[in-house]
């Protein structure tokens, strides 16, 4: 049992690995419309398509995101929705954190 929860942890550590990039972050969140193709994605993020495919293969080694071909276009899509939850929770917390600084702030200066 004790090795399952070690590699359980593995797993979990490995795809929090792509929590640590902005530019990660900017591909979750823009496939939260969608399937899209890796040209959608470079022209929306402003992303060189050989660094996109970097982080598009890591995500999908991970099991962030599927992908499929037609023809020679490839398509990712998120691999489950409920990533969504984790990005918008963590975003939540920053933006506490955010407000939170901003009021001692405000107070420092009174």
């Amino acid at each position: 049992m004790e090795n399952i929860e070690k590699r359980i942890y593995e797993l979990h550590a490995s795809m929090c690995k792509v929590f640590s990039n902005p530019k990660r972050l900017e591909i979750i969140n823009t496939l939260r419309e969608g399937e899209m193709s890796v040209s959608q994605i470079s022209k929306r993020l402003g992303i060189p398509m050989g660094n996109l495919s970097q982080h598009l293969n890591m995500m999908k080694e991970r099991g962030i995101l599927n992908s499929r071909k037609e023809g020679n276009v490839v398509y990712y899509k998120l691999a489950n929705p409920k990533m969504l939850k984790a990005f918008d929770i963590l975003r939540e917390i920053l933006f506490e954190r955010i407000s939170q600084e901003r009021v001692l702030i405000q107070r420092a200066k009174k």
